[in-house]
């Protein structure tokens, strides 16, 4: 059952990578057209939206971004629980390797950029900025590239990306916050409690685990945390039913949001997030000292310590590889890490506060661009040529079988 889910996973995800990349590439072609006004005018429009004295305004760069992404990490929450008590990561060893394979991806990348800075003498505020996976876009190659592959790296995969993205969290709520509304935060943490006892200790409708989700995603915008992060707690309380021939909360949820995610949220995200106007661009600007800090921070920081860890974890007996894969093939999923996108550019956001068109701004969008995009080009290359090579020496056994 567990490979049947993560293969339907799977499946999806790679009908939707093309759609996820034309919703980017139509962003960027917006952004740098006459339409760019009207397009970055549509994203800073304020709406309200009102269910009885309960009312939010954000514009609808924040809707997306607070309200339909928080749907996607419920999703991947939900998938990561599933893989933790019924699947691959039910080996405590399995599940070690992406853990420590994550913290690895974001100590590497900050020592990088903090290297260039200091040679370059760039600013060395930016060394957060590299250190997250931008999960949707990682996903969406992975899907398209690693078809022939082992569907345990996508799970490696996954749960690599959602600790590096809990650990970016974590490191904006340190670095960046100013300051998180503790009533709402109370809140947030009885509602899990009580519907986390609620769950063990009898079944729960599906309407109020919808009802409980809006509510606890309702206070998490008051409060000003992430939604991502109360997205991945709801999930860790929704339940998984011990018996095998009964359809868990859990997995129907996984069934049922997954498409819309696929199909809906993320190409939204993409569109939302990936248009950068290039107007006013001066090579002395592409290859400033902040944006050779990132790229590289992405693309070389990123694999050596995702990969080093992972190879740590096992020389170690720490951790295992992924099951079904080979080295070569984790390091082409290793190269994907770097793909931070969306996170990165609102660290870096975080990090050089100021107009959207300051220079500093200019520049952390041109260094995260070009390290998730050099990071996926040859993340998806080393997949395809490892996933031909499995195929055809799949068919060599075939045809020495017979």
């Amino acid at each position: 059952m567990a490979r049947k889910i993560t293969l339907d996973f799977l499946k999806t995800e790679a009908a939707s990578g093309a759609v996820l990349g034309l919703a980017a590439l139509a962003a960027l072609i917006v952004a740098n057209s006459p339409l760019s006004g009207a397009y970055f005018g549509w994203l800073k429009s304020e709406h309200v939206v009102q269910v009885g004295p309960l009312m939010l305004q954000l514009t609808v760069s924040e809707w997306i971004k607070e309200g339909l992404m928080a749907v996607f990490f419920l999703v991947v929450g939900l998938e990561i629980k599933y893989e933790i008590l019924r699947g691959e990561l039910s080996d405590p060893k399995k599940l070690a390797t992406p853990v420590l394979a994550a913290i690895g991806g974001m100590v590497a990348p900050a020592l990088v950029y903090l290297a260039v800075s200091g040679l370059a003498g760039g600013p060395h505020g930016g060394w957060p900025i590299p250190l997250a996976t931008d999960i949707a876009f990682a996903l969406a190659v992975f899907a398209v590239a690693a078809r022939n592959l082992p569907s345990s790296l996508r799970v490696f995969l996954l749960t690599l990306a959602i600790v590096d993205d809990l650990g970016a969290i974590a490191l904006i709520a340190a670095l960046f916050s100013s300051g998180v509304a503790s009533q709402p935060l109370v809140w947030i943490v009885g509602l899990l409690l009580a519907g986390g006892v609620a769950a063990r200790i009898g079944k729960i409708p599906a309407p109020f685990w919808v009802l409980g989700f809006a509510l606890v995603w309702y206070l998490t915008v008051l409060s000003g945390l992430s939604t991502s992060l109360t997205a991945v707690a709801f999930a860790c309380i929704v339940p998984v039913d011990n018996r095998r021939d009964k359809q868990s909360p859990l997995k129907e949820a996984m069934h049922d949001l997954h498409p819309y995610v696929a199909y809906l949220v993320l190409p939204l995200f993409a569109f939302a997030k990936a248009g950068v106007s290039f107007a006013g661009l001066t090579l002395e600007q592409a290859f400033a000292p902040l944006v050779i800090g990132i790229a590289l921070g992405l693309f070389i920081g990123k694999q050596i310590g995702v990969f080093g860890a992972a190879w740590l974890a096992s020389a170690l007996k720490i951790g295992r590889r992924p099951t079904g894969a080979s080295w070569s093939e984790l390091y082409g999923v290793c190269l994907l890490c770097g793909v931070g996108f969306t996170m990165s550019l609102f660290i870096g956001v975080l990090a050089f506060p100021g107009a959207i068109d300051s220079p500093q701004q200019i520049e952390v969008k041109l260094g995260v661009l070009g390290g998730s995009a050099l990071s996926a080009v040859v993340g998806a290359a080393v997949l395809a040529i490892a996933g031909r090579r499995r195929k055809d020496l799949a068919d060599e056994a075939a045809d020495t079988a017979q």
